[in-house]
This record gives C-alpha cells, sequence and structure tokens, in this order.
C-alpha cells in the first residue's frame, strides 16, 4: 500500500550463529550481544526487550528496516486516514485491543518494586498471565489493511532518531495506549535508542518491489 509492505505481526526473533544458521531466542530475554533476524508469524509470542538498535538490526538482517511514521499511521487508520483506532472511529472501546492492563512491574513485584532498568528488564514480566498476548490474539485489534496489534501489545520502535539520539516508539502496549495519544496517535520520544524493557517490540517494514 502506497508504496510499502508492513509486516502483518509484531516480529519475533532468531539468533545467527557464525554460519548464519538460525537458533531459538526466549521473546522474554534482551538480545543484548546477539546477531539476531527478525521473523513473523501468527500465534507466536512477539519479542519485547529489544532496543530500536537492535530492531533496526533485526529487521535489515531479515531484507526488510523499520517502519516510518507515516507508514505506521496509514497501516493503523486505514484508507480515511482519520480514525485513531484500527478498528475505526476515535472513540476507545475497550477489550479490542490489548491495553489497558496496567504496570506489569506493579503486578509481579509489587507497589513498591523499583522502576529501574535491571527490573524493567525482568524475564518474569511479559510472562505475566493476562499481560502480552501471542500475535493475531486479539482478533478485533485489526486494521483495515489487515494488520494486527498496532494499537496495543508491544510498544513499536519507528525508524525515526531525533538529534538528541531519542527513537520513538507507536501505538502503545498491554499496560497503556492512551497517555501519549489515544491509539494509533500513541507515540513517545523519551528514550534513548539503546534504550530496552520488556514493553518495546517492533515490526518491519520494507518498500514495494
Amino acid at each position: 500500500m502506497d508504496g510499502y509492505c508492513i509486516d502483518r505481526y509484531e516480529a519475533y526473533v532468531v539468533e545467527l550463529d557464525a554460519a548464519g544458521g538460525e537458533l531459538p531466542h526466549s521473546p522474554y530475554t534482551p538480545v543484548d550481544g546477539l546477531k539476531v533476524r527478525a521473523k513473523v508469524a501468527e500465534g507466536v509470542v512477539p519479542q519485547g526487550y529489544i532496543s530500536q538498535v537492535q530492531a533496526r538490526s533485526a529487521c535489515q538482517n531479515a531484507g526488510k528496516r523499520l517502519c516510518t511514521a507515516s507508514e505506521f499511521s496509514l497501516a493503523c487508520r486505514g484508507p480515511s486516514r482519520s480514525a485513531s483506532y484500527p478498528y475505526g472511529g476515535s472513540r476507545r472501546q475497550r477489550g479490542k485491543c490489548n491495553e489497558g492492563k496496567g504496570s506489569a512491574v506493579t503486578a509481579v513485584f509489587g507497589p513498591s518494586a523499583p522502576f529501574d532498568r535491571q527490573l524493567m528488564n525482568d524475564a518474569r514480566l511479559n510472562q505475566w498471565s493476562g499481560g502480552l498476548a501471542k500475535t493475531g490474539a486479539y482478533s478485533a485489534s485489526v486494521s483495515p489493511y489487515g494488520v494486527f496489534d498496532l494499537v496495543g501489545n508491544l510498544h513499536e520502535w519507528g525508524a525515526e532518531v531525533a538529534a538528541n539520539g531519542h527513537g520513538s516508539f507507536r501505538g502503545g502496549f498491554y499496560g497503556d495506549a492512551e497517555i501519549n495519544g489515544p491509539g494509533c496517535n500513541y507515540v513517545t520520544t523519551a528514550h534513548a535508542a539503546v534504550y530496552h524493557d520488556y514493553s518495546t517490540g517492533f515490526r518491519c517494514c520494507r518498500d514495494a518491489e
């Protein structure tokens, strides 16, 4: 659509060995120090705990790239370009997308838990029951173009990098998809491109052939 292709689902990754062979990688752990490739399928746990830098490399290793802001927006809103949610309209409908579930850190570790880098990357967070969903599990959270989970499930790193080195991620995640803009409008540039935590994921795009 409009000169590009976008993956239908959020990405998971495989590790690449020295010969380029693929090895499984747990979606509940960071990819620090690893060479990984983005993969896409229905019914799998997507990769959290990934930075923009790492996500960009994973897409490149799959012959793709991160999506631009305009590509994400079009895929989320559909051809009318005016909707705030993939299911249409400007009014949030609870339960259609995987969002609004609050902090996994608080749910897993209690209200006094520190929101530090180590805890925010703990493997137990995305294994919290009722939190992160498998790709395509929310059938109502599909855009007019047939793309799933552009709102909720995981934040999705985009292609842009600001002058201060911060990246952008869009769409919100299962904890919240409203604080930084409703649904398709959700975006934050609060974190450096090397930042990752349990909420940060990605999907890939590529130019149409």
